[in-house]
């Protein structure tokens, strides 16, 4: 019997350093977490008198009918444009870059400013009972980040700079304007181009940065749908470049805009279209313009 004591001791000296790293993890990441957080606010510019702080209606005017239809839709008159907003989501993440999928849960929150453009999304993904992988996935300052590491200790991806890493963050800023459609308006810097009765294009420019992302609605002016011919993904170590897209649903009214809550992101592969993020808007929480 001494052996079995032997290993529940064991068993035990295990648990306590497993326990040890994942708080030890834990604060680390929390660290980092704020000193993102800071320098995506230090980045928030000022207001500007020549830029609108309220929903004018009369924007409208020359921009293509489902843009138009989105606006009535989405934006009540007189509405006070979002300078900032508070997300947080729970949902499944894939895992896998390739073959069969890997979903894990995941929660998360994610802070947006959006003058200047910026994001944090802070996650969690549950691997298996007591180990998470942690991520930073950011637009801060005009440059993009990708940092994840299990218990927050050991880096599995980290990346960080301008070029591809900063264009594919910003663009996932723009599609996720869903949540703060004031965004999108052609006074805070959209440009609308029209495709068809029920897609548009709009282009975003934040400095050197310039992308075109593809915007779908439906009859009712609800967008559905965001698309990029090309975004970087990570495969390994090396960055490959595919088509991208979002779907949303489930509109709600939350704050006079109706916003979609729930969504689904694919990168459409050679091989087919492979979702990585299916996720539940939980809370959104606003700061406006004025």
């Amino acid at each position: 019997m001494v052996w079995l004591k032997g290993f529940a001791l064991l068993v035990a000296l295990l648990a306590i350093a497993a326990a040890g790293l994942s708080a030890w993890g834990a604060r680390r990441w929390s660290a980092s977490t704020q000193a993102l957080t800071a320098r995506l606010e230090a980045g928030r510019l000022p207001a500007v008198a020549a830029i609108p702080t309220r929903y004018d209606p009369r924007e409208m005017a020359g921009l293509p009918a489902p843009v138009r239809r989105f606006f009535e839709a989405s934006v009540t008159p007189g509405q006070a444009m979002v300078s900032a907003a508070t997300v947080e989501h729970t949902g499944t993440f894939n895992m896998a870059a390739t073959g069969a999928p890997q979903w894990k849960a995941f929660t998360s929150r994610q802070r947006v400013v959006t003058r200047q453009p910026g994001f944090l999304w802070n996650a969690e993904i549950a691997m298996a009972p007591g180990l998470v992988v942690r991520v930073h996935d950011a637009y801060v300052q005009r440059q993009g980040l990708l940092h994840a590491a299990v218990m927050g200790l050991f880096s599995v991806a980290n990346v960080e700079g301008d070029g591809e890493i900063a264009r594919g963050e910003l663009m996932r800023f723009f599609a996720e304007a869903a949540w703060y459609p004031t965004a999108l308006l052609p006074s805070q810097g959209a440009r609308w181009e029209a495709v068809d009765a029920n897609t548009a294009k709009a282009t975003l420019s934040d400095g050197p940065l310039a992308l075109t992302l593809l915007f779908g609605f439906d009859d009712d002016g609800l967008m559905t749908s965001v698309r990029a011919e090309a975004r970087g993904r990570m495969v390994g170590k090396a960055m490959e470049m595919a088509a991208w897209e979002g779907r949303w649903s489930n509109h709600q009214r939350r704050n006079g805009m109706t916003v979609p809550l729930t969504g689904e992101v694919a990168w459409l592969l050679p091989e087919g279209r492979q979702p990585y993020w299916r996720g539940t808007v939980n809370t959104l929480a606003y700061e406006w313009a004025d």
